[in-house]
């Protein structure tokens, strides 16, 4: 998959089949247009073009009203769409003044000009240019004047499918990592690096992984113990995650710590994903370190049964 950022160094494509929209999460609605674009483009021997905006429009425009926390981070979107086979991702950098371009002149400066589209998929609700006036009708009344085809992912089977960023947002806010995952397709990831904790944990048989997520948008889960799958240098463990404010050690910043069943070895500064499986118990806390290490042997057997 070839990146671009902007528009001033797009290459010829042949047959363009293009889709745009932030795509936040991937989840089984985007799949879907995604393998459409695929199976259009192998028809005409073309190639698939993503058009994404960073950062999200809505953190853009709306940054003191919406406390939004999007489901991937850049890095994220681009290593999926790369594993679902985009062949182009062009990332235009959404800034107040282009988000005052009309539809039309989205359509003729993006669409038209710079990568000259053959067929253009998009989504029965996705709307854009100035006050996201551009819709589907207004394309199908346009379309051939600006000379590509166009094809509309049906409400049916967008809704078929039931999902969206939104409400895969709300499951992980709650801790319905089942409604997620069933949404996404896949676990829920979380990425970031271990960096150095108070080390409580160790002294109680149970050493963690201070997580450090170090894009601020990121959303993070609901506050409680997870049985989770962690990746690191390739190898991939069983292990438990707590997210929360530790109250049992009287912590008051929120900390993301990992404890991985059978690994030994240093974990400090080194690159750590998190998969989330199951939502085990909600945070809370005890009256001493010796129940806390009760219930963490509890959480753990529990963990192991259901990974």
């Amino acid at each position: 998959m070839k990146i671009y950022e902007g528009l001033s160094d797009i290459p010829h494509i042949p047959n363009p089949v293009v889709t745009s929209g932030t795509f936040d999460g991937v989840h089984l609605g985007h799949q879907k247009i995604l393998k459409r674009i695929r199976e259009i483009a192998r028809n005409i021997q073309g190639e698939t073009v993503l058009i994404t905006f960073w950062p999200h429009p809505r953190l853009v425009l709306y940054p003191d009203e919406h406390n939004l926390r999007l489901l991937s981070t850049f890095e994220e979107k681009t290593k999926l769409l790369r594993y679902f086979g985009i062949d182009h991702l062009i990332t235009i950098p959404f800034t107040k003044e282009f988000s005052q371009l009309s539809s039309r002149e989205f359509i003729e400066k993006v669409l038209v000009e710079k990568i000259h589209t053959n067929k253009l998929v998009i989504g029965y609700d996705h709307r854009f240019g100035k006050n996201r006036e551009g819709s589907f009708e207004y394309l199908k009344e346009h379309h051939q004047e600006f000379g590509f085809e166009l094809e509309e992912i049906s409400r049916q089977d967008v809704d078929e499918i039931g999902v969206s960023s939104t409400k895969i947002r709300t499951a992980l806010e709650t801790g319905n990592v089942k409604r997620a995952t069933s949404s996404l397709g896949r676990p829920y990831e979380l990425n970031g690096i271990v960096i150095k904790g108070q080390q409580i944990g160790r002294s109680i048989g149970f050493p963690t992984a201070n997580i450090h997520i170090p894009n601020d948008y990121k959303l993070i889960p609901k506050d409680g113990v997870y049985a989770v799958e962690a990746l690191v240098n390739g190898s991939l463990f069983k292990a438990m995650l707590n997210i929360g404010n530790r109250p049992t050690v009287g912590g008051t910043k929120k900390t993301v710590e990992a404890h991985l069943f059978d690994f030994i070895g240093d974990l400090y500064d080194k690159q750590i994903t998190i998969y989330l499986k199951e939502f085990l118990r909600e945070e809370r806390k005890f009256d001493n370190l010796d129940e806390l290490k009760n219930q963490l042997a509890m959480d753990q057997k529990l963990a192991k049964s259901l990974l």
